[in-house]
């Protein structure tokens, strides 16, 4: 079963753009709930842009049963962030402060022993820990030595590839990436721009464990409405549509 955890970031977004509080992202992480997701991923930037420190908090006293996923770079703030909310997850990304969207994985070799120490904390935190990745199977093999659970696969180029029609030739890549992790003993995730049209072919990815969707989501809401979207994706990750009550 692949586990769908859905990235409120896009509400929290639009609430800013107006201020105040509408849309709540807390009624919506509730909704997407309900409508079948397993689990919530939050982004908070320093910046503040979409999710604020204060919503990882709010958002932490109402999604309880399904996974909390906090993602971000590892500076000392989103450390301290995850230590006080206790996340199911922690997903490193890394991203500089400006980057307008997540659009590279680690390069882990480089950044092993930093990886190393920033993991072993967050395992102290009580988090499983997946790090973002590109293809790159030496890549992979240094991500073992990190110590973090698993990796997320970043899936931009594969979207673009699928969009001008050669998505196949893009999977084969990510499904040897997923294989040599497997292999190795560690998790795939996989996120950015995954949508209902190439899910149908990403969803066979070996031992993919976990998509975080969070534009796409929003994107199909606009038009069919939130809580069917969520059922939606469901269905296009080979899932039945399911609603769960919320805690």
């Amino acid at each position: 079963m692949i586990a769908l955890s859905v990235n409120v970031n896009k509400i929290a977004t639009l609430r800013n753009a107006r201020g105040g509080s509408e849309p709540s992202v807390t009624a919506f992480a509730r909704a997407a709930i309900e409508a079948g997701a397993d689990g919530i991923t939050v982004h908070p930037r320093p910046d503040e842009r979409h999710i604020r420190r204060a919503d990882v908090f709010e958002l932490q006293e109402v999604i309880g049963g399904v996974e909390f996923n906090i993602e971000g770079y590892p500076d000392r703030r989103f450390l301290e962030i995850v230590r006080e909310a206790r996340p199911d997850q922690a997903t490193l990304v890394p991203d500089p402060p400006d980057v307008l969207t997540s659009n590279a994985g680690w390069d882990a070799r480089g950044h092993r022993d930093f990886l190393r120490e920033v993991i072993a904390e967050l395992h102290g935190y009580g988090a499983r820990v997946s790090i973002f990745m590109e293809t790159d199977l030496a890549q992979i093999e240094a991500a073992k030595e990190t110590g973090t659970d698993r990796i997320e696969l970043y899936t931009g180029p594969y979207a673009e590839a699928f969009d001008r029609g050669d998505g196949l030739a893009a999977y084969q890549p990510y499904a040897a990436a997923a294989e040599a992790a497997v292999t190795l003993g560690l998790g795939v995730n996989a996120g950015h721009d995954l949508n209902q049209r190439n899910l149908s072919l990403f969803r066979q990815l070996p031992g993919l464990a976990e998509v975080s969707i969070g534009h796409a989501i929003t994107c199909d809401a606009l038009v069919d409405g939130f809580k069917p979207t969520i059922r939606n994706y469901r269905l296009a990750l080979g899932r039945r549509a399911s609603q769960k009550k919320t805690p």
